[in-house]
């Protein structure tokens, strides 16, 4: 079982801005917004051009960002007032797997995120041990995570992030460091999931398995619909670039 909630996303009126680098007036550039969303589809792919603002709408959506202006809410909750709480129901999955694996063993990782649910270091360990058994891991548990290849690392990353049973993972770029074998594996894993997922993808065959996707171009949610259709508007949008 997920975390308490739906999963529901609410964005109004969301706008983050950044102060002009090296300018004394103190000015300002909008990277994203406003964003107007409600996000309540099971799949959501999110698809753009490195620097479009696609990973800071992300980020937006467990309060690893806050807005500037506007409010963004998961399941009534407010990521500006209610960080921990949005947190716990949403999980954030980075590109790069070792920004993830803070410890030198994944089965030292789980337990850490598990350090909240299970007090006791006895029940950690059994409840880790568990996770890492649905995800296949138990026998790469004890091995240093450097010493896993990048489809290992990308796995244990998840299994770190879904111990605590989410109601949402976000994930930017989960495909990026991967070859189409271990993305592959990444697909049927995310297929499985009971989680809301929320993805950034440069992969448009990733970005085909959703209900919904948006497309963020120059800070703003350009297109928003049907994943073919999306995908379709954002080939024509790098054509024209």
């Amino acid at each position: 079982m997920t975390a308490g909630g739906t999963g529901r996303i609410r964005l109004d009126g969301a706008t983050v801005t950044v102060p002009v680098e090296g300018d004394p007036g103190r000015r300002e550039r909008t990277v994203l917004g406003p964003v107007d969303l409600e996000l309540a589809e099971r799949r959501v792919t999110v698809v753009g051009a490195n620097g479009s603002g696609k990973s800071t709408l992300l980020r937006l959506l467990n309060g690893l960002v806050l807005p500037t202006s506007g409010a963004v809410a998961v399941d009534g909750l407010d990521t500006r007032h209610d960080g921990a709480r949005v947190r716990r129901r949403v999980a954030f999955a980075f590109t790069d797997p070792l920004s993830q694996l803070v410890m030198p063993t994944g089965r030292e990782d789980v337990e850490l995120s598990l350090r909240r649910v299970h007090r006791s270091r006895a029940e950690r360990r059994s409840a880790a041990e568990a996770v890492l058994d649905r995800f296949g891991l138990s026998h790469l548990a004890d091995r240093s995570v450097h010493e896993l290849s990048g489809g290992e690392r990308q796995l244990m990353a998840l299994a770190v992030v879904l111990a605590t049973e989410p109601a949402v993972l976000v994930l930017d770029e989960p495909s990026t460091l991967l070859d189409l074998r271990n993305t592959a594996l990444l697909r049927r894993l995310l297929a499985g999931l009971e989680q809301v997922l929320v993805v950034a993808t440069h992969d448009l065959e990733l970005a085909l398995d959703a209900d919904r996707t948006l497309v963020v171009d120059a800070g703003r949610v350009v297109f928003d619909g049907p994943p073919a259709e999306a995908v379709d508007h954002y080939r024509a949008l790098a054509s024209r670039s």
